[in-house]
């Protein structure tokens, strides 16, 4: 199968389908791989244990 293939099969789908299949197709277009220091913040703010204020106690007027 080729893309353009595909791409005649998209134009074929029905407008009120098309957010579905975007759904669908996105999941398939690799991500960006994290950088080394993208992977140590990550790590650092799930080891972050700093006491949180609970949601209830805020202020919000």
């Amino acid at each position: 199968m080729s893309r353009d293939t595909i791409k005649y099969l998209v134009d074929m789908i029905p407008e009120k389908d098309i957010e579905t299949i975007y759904r669908v197709l996105i999941r398939f277009v690799p991500e960006d791989e994290a950088t080394p220091e993208e992977i140590a913040a990550i790590a650092e703010a799930k080891a972050d244990t700093s006491p949180t204020i609970s949601h209830d106690a805020i202020n919000w007027d």
